[in-house]
């Protein structure tokens, strides 16, 4: 029977180089410590070493033609992390950055935020180091192409269902959905999510991570006896999950005054105005330092971390990981936050929650408070498979019973093991319980 201690030394040993995948073992093994003292079956029957593992690994080469005909080669990845309660379900990234140590990490995370929906979908993810910024719809239709003509060999509505994630949106999905199509010839919806509404998608996808994020922190908030309202927040990011928890935010009464991206950040004493950043990014596809030409009395500064150095009551930082250090933490504690929301993938280093948590700060963690997106696509695989479409107020409403159900659980869960208002423990906890209970009941597989 193998430690915690030893699970994660020998992982590191197999898995070299790859420090986001580290971190984010690192995290849940640590908060799992009290679970599996009161339930030592969880180690002597090696659900760990099988939960670390994926199921199943694939790398593959995507070949595409750019618009000067020069053939261009870039990496394919798809890690089917966990099964036991459903199809793989998670999003592709389409970054430089990505390489095999970022998409297991995704992976792995997808596991604990899928189980704690409640819905039946398991963990994985998948994507490239193509770069779309920069490229044309033609190459980057070729390259989704091309893609796809090797991951259709490895994905479907009842096997693994990707979505989008940083550089995959209704564009790249489209183009994707386009030739599974072609080469199935025939239509399964279920195979894909954040379709567009014309073939297949579901009302509230777009908007759902960033208002999803919203509804659990109101609800944590509710419990902590504090409120949205008259409360100044700072977004890191200024993609679809920035804008729409702003956009939630505002209408809940607080007042936004700084969003970022990755050359630089925006600062806004008089709030935000999300229609100038929508025009900016989701049309125009510009640098976010274009704000000032409409709102001269705004500042711009360089450099995307200057952002946690802004004054604020709430944090959401819904970039990407590891954007929150433990010097921007001592920042953001300096400056008074009393509440972290992390609406990417973990975003804040294991030094900056953990020093975070010492202060009194509640952390939304983002396993349970980023899990609006996954939930609504696992709504968009039933609409598909019913040969159906919701409006967006049912599907508004089914997200938000979703985010306070998985609040409540993690909160519960933290009680239960004596880590009472520890939201980070209490998501891995209550994710946790339910993929390993099915793993025990299936046998070793």
């Amino acid at each position: 029977m193998s430690t915690t201690k030893e699970i994660l030394s020998n992982l590191k040993e197999r898995n070299p180089g790859e420090s986001e995948f580290h971190q984010a073992v690192e995290e849940v093994l640590l908060s799992l410590e009290p679970v599996l003292a009161k339930n030592p079956h969880y180690l002597n029957t090696g659900i760990l070493e099988r939960l670390v593992e994926p199921e199943r690994q694939i790398i593959f080469r995507v070949p595409w033609v750019d618009d000067h005909g020069n053939v261009q080669v870039n990496r394919g990845f798809r890690i089917q992390f966990n099964s036991a309660i459903g199809p793989y379900k998670g999003g592709l990234r389409f970054h430089p950055s990505v390489y095999l140590g970022i998409i297991k990490f995704l992976g792995f995370e997808q596991i604990f935020k899928n189980s704690l929906t409640g819905l039946p979908i398991g963990g994985g993810k998948g994507g490239s180091d193509f770069d779309p910024k920069g490229k044309s719809d033609g190459e980057i239709m070729r390259f989704c192409q091309s893609f796809m003509t090797e991951l259709y060999k490895h994905v479907g509505p009842d096997i693994d269902v990707p979505a989008g994630d940083i550089g995959v949106g209704g564009r790249e999905i489209g183009y994707l959905f386009g030739q599974y199509k072609r080469i199935k010839n025939g239509y399964q919806g279920g195979v894909l999510t954040g379709k567009g509404l014309s073939y297949g998608g579901s009302l509230g996808r777009k908007e759902a991570t960033g208002y999803g994020l919203i509804y659990f922190i109101k609800e944590m908030l509710r419990v902590n006896n504090y409120t949205l309202t008259g409360k100044t927040i700072t977004i890191s990011g200024s993609g679809n999950v920035a804008i729409h928890a702003c956009e939630k935010a505002q209408q809940n009464g607080a007042k936004v005054i700084a969003m970022c991206d990755s050359k630089g950040y925006i600062y806004d004493e008089n709030g935000i105005n999300l229609d100038t950043i929508k025009q900016i990014k989701e049309i125009e596809r510009k640098r976010i330092s274009e704000y000032i030409k409409y709102h001269p009395k705004a500042k711009y500064n360089e450099g995307q971390k200057g952002i946690w150095s802004v004054k604020c009551d709430i944090a959401l930082p819904c970039a990407t990981q590891n954007d929150i250090h433990l010097e921007h933490a001592k920042q953001l504690i300096n400056n008074g936050v009393q509440v972290i929301g992390e609406g990417a993938n973990m975003p804040c280093t294991n030094e900056a929650l953990k020093f975070f948590l010492e202060k009194g700060i509640l952390v939304a963690p983002s396993k349970a408070a980023n899990a609006g997106g996954v939930s609504v696509s696992a709504l968009e695989m039933s609409q598909n498979s019913m040969r159906l479409s919701w409006d967006f107020e049912k599907v508004d409403e089914k997200l938000q019973n979703i985010m306070i159900n998985i609040f409540k659980a993690s909160d519960n869960a933290a009680k239960e093991y004596g880590m009472e208002g520890n939201y980070i423990a209490g998501a891995n906890i209550a994710g946790f319980l339910r993929v390993a209970n099915a793993m025990l009941e299936q046998g070793v597989v």
